[in-house]
């Protein structure tokens, strides 16, 4: 069983291993967008948009609704908000420690 999480897991993170998919995470968590508003949002070409949001929806990362003449995408579960906020938690921590390394080497004589 631990073995299906952990495949489960490695599964999950990859699908979150591109920026554009990060951020288009963090556009959805807002609430739910169409192809042409995250295009719009993220200042990106739709092919780039769709091929990104096509590999989210095949790992069942987003779900896809269609509406009239439109697919609005949004998270296929809220957590996803929580992990983006935790993993922004952790780089701020990094930071953190980074600066005061910084300063630390800044004050040796």
């Amino acid at each position: 069983m631990n073995q299906n999480i952990q495949q489960f897991k490695a599964d999950f993170f990859k699908a979150l291993a591109h920026p554009m998919r990060i951020r288009i995470l963090e556009i959805l968590s807002d609430g739910g967008k169409n192809v042409n508003e995250l295009q719009h949002i993220l200042g990106s070409e739709g092919s780039a948009v769709s091929q990104q949001l096509s590999v989210l929806r095949t790992k069942n990362v987003v779900n896809s609704i269609k509406e009239g003449t439109s697919v609005i995408y949004s998270l296929k579960d809220p957590l996803i908000k929580d992990l983006l906020a935790v993993t922004k938690q952790i780089f701020d921590n990094h930071l953190v420690d980074a600066i005061s390394l910084l300063e630390v080497i800044r004050n040796e004589p």
